[in-house]
């Protein structure tokens, strides 16, 4: 790699970190809640067939929550 695609990988290393997550994991909602681990994925599993209150993505057997979802349903009001 040249010295300007060194200078761009750091660039795109330091916005990922320093960026927010938009997705939370199961371990979040988890934490959130005040949940059991088990209670949790049951939760985030019924949650994912009704799509309400908040969304849910399912990639195998797990779970992410977009942030802006969860956060409006958790907080009552749109996050920007």
């Amino acid at each position: 790699m040249n010295k300007e695609g060194d200078m761009m990988m750091k660039e795109a290393e330091k916005i990922t970190a320093t960026q927010e997550p938009k997705v939370y994991f199961a371990e979040d909602i988890q934490k959130f809640l005040g949940l059991g681990r088990s209670k949790t994925y049951e939760y985030l599993q019924d949650v994912y067939k009704k799509q309400e209150p908040f969304r849910v993505i399912k990639i195998g057997k797990l779970f992410r929550v977009p942030k802006q979802s969860f956060d409006r349903w958790i907080y009552g009001k749109e996050i920007m």
